[in-house]
This record gives structure tokens, C-alpha cells and sequence, in this order.
């Protein structure tokens, strides 16, 4: 009905047509948003991992195991590394179960950075487990894992 009421006055171009159509478009994109995919977190870390074995040990996650509020967790990852040239980390990821994103972050390293130890803060949207991964440069990984009860949520989206 717009387009005929425009054609009726004005004759349209293309340019204008095609203006008139993608913002139809854009308009229905967004009131009929679909659910956005998350990825589980073993999807997230196969997808870091490419397929590799993840073992257990050799990093240290320290979180705190109650919080009081999800917003601001503070939270420390060791690797026990030599950080020389042949044996060193090369990154280092923070996953989490509930947030709307699996992965949260992720540190890249080499031999100079002096030890493998990353501090950082998180929003956790509830109570659950958080995993720090750590890829080493002979190609293994290695991970660590902490339950975290959180009293007040944060990173809750309503769609």
C-alpha cells in the first residue's frame, strides 16, 4: 500500500524501491527475531580445542566459590609453565554453562610474557561451573575447573 501510494506521486527508482524493500525487511528481521543459538560448552571447547583431548591438571583456576554478586567475580588462572621457547602457553580461555556466551575470554601468550598467569573479572549469570583451558605449545591442552554459587545473577537476557 506505501509503494503504491509513492508510485502514485512519485515514480520510483530503483534505488529507492530497493530503500523501501530492505527496510521492510529490516522491520520484520527484528520483531520476528528468531531465538539465538548458543553453543554447550563442550561445543565451545572442541570448537577450541579443534577436536583435540582436553586432560585435567597442570592449570590452576581460582575463583571464589560463593559470591554475592554475579557482576563483578574477580578470578585468577595459573599454568605451571617454564614459558621458555620450546614449552610455553600459547593461550589461555575462561568457558562458562549458563551465560548467554559459552566463551567468555580468551589470552594469547608466548615465551615472554614470563609466567602463565592471567587475572581478570567475569559476569556469571547464575550458579554454575566455570572451566579455564590452556593450549600449550607442543599442542596439548589442559584445564581446570570451579563451581561458583552466585546469590545475585547477572547477564540475564529476556528475549
Amino acid at each position: 500500500m506505501l509503494v503504491t501510494a509513492l508510485e502514485d506521486n512519485y515514480p520510483l527508482i530503483g534505488r529507492r524501491r530497493f530503500l523501501l524493500t530492505s527496510g521492510g525487511a529490516l522491520i520484520a528481521a527484528v520483531f520476528t527475531r528468531p531465538a539465538l543459538a548458543r553453543l554447550t560448552v563442550q561445543e565451545a571447547l572442541a570448537v577450541f580445542a579443534n577436536g583435540a583431548e582436553i586432560q585435567e591438571g597442570r592449570i590452576r583456576l581460582e575463583i571464589s566459590p560463593l559470591v554475592e554478586n554475579g557482576n563483578l567475580v574477580g578470578a585468577t588462572v595459573t599454568v605451571d609453565s617454564p614459558m621458555t621457547e620450546a614449552d610455553h602457553v600459547k593461550r589461555i580461555a575462561l568457558f562458562n554453562e549458563k551465560n548467554p556466551q559459552a566463551d567468555m575470554a580468551v589470552f594469547h601468550l608466548g615465551p615472554r610474557a614470563g609466567r602463565a598467569e592471567v587475572s581478570t573479572r567475569l559476569r556469571l549469570a547464575t550458579t554454575q561451573v566455570v572451566t579455564a583451558v590452556c593450549e600449550m605449545s607442543d599442542g596439548g591442552f589442559w584445564a581446570s575447573k570451579a563451581h561458583v554459587i552466585v546469590t545475585l545473577a547477572a547477564c540475564v537476557e529476556t528475549l
